[in-house]
């Protein structure tokens, strides 16, 4: 698969569509000829952009997110508060809920992040409306809901054979569901649970452990999916640290560690399970998603930093020390620089080769270059040449120099053949400093130096929250299970990363990113190399609402997408529902038409005054913990 050049254009002119802004990207623009014509002062930009970027990031793919436009509605013309009451349950809990609160030691945004703002709430995707938690008794307690009118107490499934209150330097315990007869559990002291649950649809169903291995420091898990291969059955799961760094002298002094572990039964006839692969990812934040593919070949990470594998198995990392060592005595086969009239491509000679040894062939949109029947350099150019002037000789020091002509005066190329990555580009410095000069008026070492000019600079003052960019913006990366390699990259600018959700089980949690001011939510496909990320769903305007709510704890959406919901630290949780035709008719008077739909906006707020600990939605209700009790919001009467 050939990727296409990896660079984007951000204009600062976007073409308005209603209230949407049109992005153009370098790959679109550089297979339209109109924009192409225009295009070469842009050209130059983009390659001193483009000469910025590290070499560890080009070596994966430079992906971006496809948005459906059928999923978008530009008409959406806001939410419209509903006054209909919303039936509420309140169950009370017999033990309080086990809730960890952060050490005086836990002090940096990334403890808030991963253990502050801990949702203790646990849904069990395989089951309808199943929820979890576990109370300060160390029991794992089930409330599984077939019928509203008749809610019983929640049931003990399970009970820690540790004391947890023994454990000074302990964090939350947590639960992942990873599949309908496989739970993963952590205890928050450091100890690893596996445990065979059975049909968790039946009652009772009875859980056994069937692996627990203390791991050092305390961990808290953020994913586990089940694998059967041939007689080996493995369970891969994802561990969260955050420790201590003695070095760091100018950061927090804390760094996030990511583990991939996986533990392997080999065979039917042994029942004991053991830890196979044990991989660890470094990085400086908290990851906003992680997830590993359902095939157990890849992992998708969500980070405001990058993560970068510091510790691997020992197979792996003699595979990625030959890797390494393949990569310092690999040179460059050939290098070229350009002007604005042409390109030239110099290639060092083999020994004896003489003139009758070369065959170069020259093509309008193609070249072909051989050396002692030697392939060399065969592909399809960037760009047209002038062929017949396009012209080769032999230097005297042993080089072949090669100098094509283009057609396209003027226009810089990002890469000399299509997909060739065997060359490497000269810079002339005399270019560089000439495109640096040409940009100047765009920079300044002051924020708006003389405002009084007749073209003052921009004020950041007059930016709106969505137009701000932060200096390390998020990024998608993908990581090959095998190697550990980034195979794909993508840079989400500024689309906030707002919640996730499983949609399918059998597949990968879902993420929700806002784009504009709406939120859409995006599924991965790790069998689609070209396409991986599906959008699957449009909440409108959500993103604009969110940004509101100042004291939002936990966001959420129904795995059919029918309603969206986030909740504040205390008693209120707002409900934002997708268009729904009404029973009346309405008109719209500023525009002259009627509506057939509406949004509803509902508000609900709970008889307590405990803080909220755990938040989850389902397709008709939603699930909200306190430390005592734990409330049921009907949010929809039909599947």
């Amino acid at each position: 698969m050939q990727h296409e050049p990896t660079f984007s254009w951000i204009l600062h002119f976007p073409e308005e569509t209603g209230r949407r802004r049109v992005l153009w990207d370098g790959n679109h623009a550089a297979s339209n000829p109109q924009f192409q014509e225009r295009s070469a002062d842009l050209s130059t930009r983009a390659l001193l952009i483009l000469s910025l970027g590290s070499r560890n990031a080009m070596e994966a793919a430079n992906c971006s997110l496809r948005v459906k436009r059928p999923l978008l509605d530009p008409r959406f013309e806001g939410y419209k508060l509903s006054l209909e009451p919303l039936p509420c349950y309140q169950l009370e809990l017999d033990a309080a809920v086990a809730e960890v609160k952060l050490r005086d030691d836990q002090y940096t945004l990334e403890h808030m992040h991963a253990f502050g703002m801990y949702n203790y709430l646990h849904c069990d995707a395989w089951y309808q409306d199943s929820v979890y938690y576990i109370d300060n008794l160390g029991r794992i307690m089930n409330l599984t809901v077939m019928l509203d009118t008749a809610l019983g107490k929640p049931r003990e499934v399970f009970r820690l054979p540790t004391d947890l209150t023994a454990c000074d330097n302990r964090l939350c315990a947590s639960v992942h569901f990873t599949s309908p007869t496989w739970v993963t559990l952590s205890d928050g002291t450091g100890r690893l649970y596996v445990i065979g649950t059975g049909d968790r649809g039946n009652n009772p169903e009875k859980w056994e452990i069937m692996f627990n291995e203390e791991l050092g420091n305390p961990f808290i898990i953020i994913h586990s999916i089940s694998l059967l291969k041939a007689e080996e059955h493995s369970i891969a799961m994802l561990l969260l640290r955050i420790e201590k760094e003695e070095l760091d002298m100018k950061g927090s002094g804390f760094y996030v560690s990511l583990e991939w572990v996986t533990v392997s039964k080999k065979n039917e006839d042994s029942e004991k399970y053991e830890i196979t692969k044990h991989h660890v990812l470094r990085g400086k934040s908290v990851p906003h998603y992680a997830a590993i593919e359902p095939d157990g070949n890849g992992l998708m990470i969500v980070s405001y930093k990058s993560f970068k594998v510091t510790s691997v198995d020992q197979d792996l990392e003699e595979s990625m020390d030959e890797d390494r060592s393949e990569k310092i005595k690999v040179e460059p086969l050939y290098y070229w620089q350009q002007t604005d009239d042409d390109l030239t491509v110099t290639v060092r000679l083999p020994e004896n080769c003489v003139k009758e040894d070369i065959e170069i062939r020259f093509l309008p949109d193609s070249i072909s270059v051989m050396l002692k029947d030697d392939q060399v350099l065969e592909g399809k150019l960037y760009s047209a040449i002038d062929h017949e002037s396009s012209a080769w000789t032999i230097k005297e020091n042993d080089s072949l120099e090669i100098t094509l002509i283009k057609k396209n005066e003027g226009l810089v190329w990002p890469e000399l053949v299509v997909g060739d990555k065997q060359g490497e580009l000269l810079r002339d410095p005399a270019q560089c400093a000439a495109i640096a000069e040409r940009l100047m008026h765009l920079t300044s070492d002051e924020l708006n130096p003389n405002p009084d000019k007749e073209k003052p600079p921009c004020n950041a003052q007059e930016l709106e929250e969505c137009d701000i960019f932060f200096e390390e913006s998020s990024s998608l990366c993908r990581f090959d299970g095998n190697t550990l390699k980034t195979t794909h990259v993508v840079n989400l600018g500024s689309n906030q990363y707002l919640f996730s959700v499983t949609v399918d089980p059998k597949e990968m949690p879902c993420f929700c990113l806002r784009h504009d001011v709406d939120a859409l939510l995006w599924q991965p496909h790790c069998s689609r190399q070209d396409d991986m990320w599906e959008h699957i769903a449009t909440f409108n305007a959500l993103g604009y609402v969110q940004a509101s709510k100042r004291d939002k704890k936990f966001f959420a959406c129904s795995p059919n997408s029918s309603y969206a919901a986030l909740c504040e630290c205390l008693r209120r949780v707002f409900i934002y529902r997708q268009p729904a035709p009404m029973s009346t008719v309405l008109y719209n008077r500023k525009e002259g038409r009627h509506v057939g739909q509406v949004a509803k906006q509902q508000v609900a707020s709970l008889e307590t005054n405990d803080p909220i600990l755990g938040f989850q939605a389902t397709n008709e209700r939603l699930f909200v913990l306190t430390t005592k009790n734990l409330f049921l919001i009907k949010v929809n009467t039909e599947n």
